[in-house]
């Protein structure tokens, strides 16, 4: 049994306490969705609010990832809301944004695709440590936060020059030489756990559909041409054979030292072998984000070579968003593959790992469907000796051999620019905080 105590002052955006029961609804919702939620939830007997500052929750059996699920620092973050809110079915989108900490969304000023503003929250209590990553007491040292997007990332790097904006949360290396020669400028990695790219398989659709088609994909691929074209500079990349992030206590290559060199030979011969039958792959390629805009591009050239057909389609990342979660047939908007990247926190283990989820419609797009990988997933989280849970990582690696539901293509941190008047950006940290930040 966990029972959690809710601080004292805690104070909904609309005024309202928190209470433990909106706190249950929005574990519940956030649970029905996320990776590490649906095995958390799968082993809950009861969640329940017994008054209004308490938490309870009484698990089915011993299960060592509980506060590693709650502690989520991004996809999908458990995020706290009204229970009026957190009631809203999980698939449907929210119309309000609630919460109760530091900052306050100030929604009749948000432009999508423009602009996003926050202002300081000034009835928030702080927690009194200092802050720490994601955690400790979030002070806030401004007044309003403006989050601006520019498309264009010469135009990003000149307003930072030229004072017109305080921070650039992603430079492209190519632009470092520019800010580097800059008195008024600061470049630093925040992240400094880095980011995963990745290519993620729809199983459901030609020719993804074939297992040994994937497999071919593993010796067609070359990390190193991924992060030359995306990331450019090796001193923010690495390559990384091991499914779970190179530098954590899951770094493995067993199984994967032959894959993912670009063995056009070895490819090929298996890609005969599966089957194939012409079917080209629509691959769903985005434009508009650094750092990422080539990855379907260098796959393309890299499958082409071994006799897959490609159907490359551009789009912004909003669109992608919204192709990715339809399951609808390829003549149809349907899609084979799409490449992204996850910040090194999120895929630290293989409950985590939301790609290496193989729960079927319960999955993430792509919906990868293998009953054995979900026993392997069930088996880490009720294991709480590290090198057990070591074991069971390396047995969930080999079989994505077998069953690949992804392809993990190398490992970088982006540069982050910020103008030197800027002082207290919290590094390091897996997704930019903007508390402690302050402003001279």
């Amino acid at each position: 049994t966990w029972t959690f105590t809710l601080r004292d002052g805690l104070e909904w955006h609309n005024g309202k306490p928190v209470t433990g029961e909106d706190c249950v609804a929005s574990i519940k919702r956030w649970g029905a969705r996320d990776s590490m939620g649906q095995k958390l939830l799968s082993v809950i007997a009861d969640l329940s609010a017994p008054d209004a500052k308490t938490i309870k929750m009484v698990l089915k059996q011993p299960y060592g990832l509980v506060l590693e699920s709650l502690g989520k620092t991004s996809s999908n973050v458990p995020f706290m809301m009204p229970k009026e809110l957190a009631g809203t079915d999980p698939n449907t989108q929210l119309t309000e944004a609630i919460g109760s900490g530091p900052f306050i969304f100030k929604k009749d000023e948000w432009k999508p695709g423009e602009k996003a503003v926050y202002l300081k929250n000034p009835k928030y209590k702080p927690r009194s440590e200092p802050a720490s990553a994601m955690a400790g007491g979030k002070v806030v040292k401004v007044d309003r936060v403006e989050w601006v997007w520019i498309a264009d990332t010469q135009t990003q790097v000149n307003a930072l020059m030229n004072g017109e904006v305080d921070l650039v949360e992603i430079v492209p290396p190519d632009l470092l030489p520019l800010l580097q020669k800059e008195k008024a400028v600061k470049v630093m990695a925040t992240n400094t756990w880095g980011r995963q790219y990745s290519m993620r398989f729809n199983v459901l659709t030609k020719p993804f559909d074939n297992a040994k088609v994937r497999q071919a994909v593993l010796y067609a691929l070359s990390q190193k041409e991924f992060l030359d074209a995306n990331s450019g500079n090796p001193d923010y990349y690495k390559e990384c054979k091991s499914v779970f992030p190179c530098g954590s206590p899951l770094e493995s290559t067993k199984g994967w030292d032959d894959k993912l060199t670009g063995n056009i030979a070895k490819a090929k011969e298996m890609l005969a072998a599966s089957g194939y039958d012409g079917t080209p792959a629509v691959l769903l390629h985005q434009t508009d984000t650094a750092g990422h805009n080539n990855l379907a591009t260098v796959a393309k050239a890299q499958l082409e070579k071994i006799g897959l057909k490609i159907d490359l389609q551009p789009m912004d990342w909003q669109t992608l968003v919204s192709r990715r979660a339809k399951k609808d047939p390829l003549d149809k908007g349907g899609w084979s593959a799409y490449f992204t990247s996850w910040g090194s926190p999120d895929v630290l283990n293989p409950v985590s790992a939301a790609f290496v989820n193989a729960s079927c419609d319960k999955a993430t797009f792509g919906w990868s469907c293998d009953e054995t990988i979900e026993k392997l997933r069930d088996a880490y989280a009720a294991e709480t000796d590290p090198a057990k849970q070591k074991a069971i990582a390396e047995q969930v690696q080999l079989r994505l051999l077998e069953y690949p539901t992804f392809v993990p293509l190398g490992q970088f941190t982006t540069p982050t620019a910020v103008r030197s008047n800027l002082n207290g950006l919290i590094t390091p940290t897996p997704a930019l905080a903007l508390w402690n930040v302050e402003k001279k």
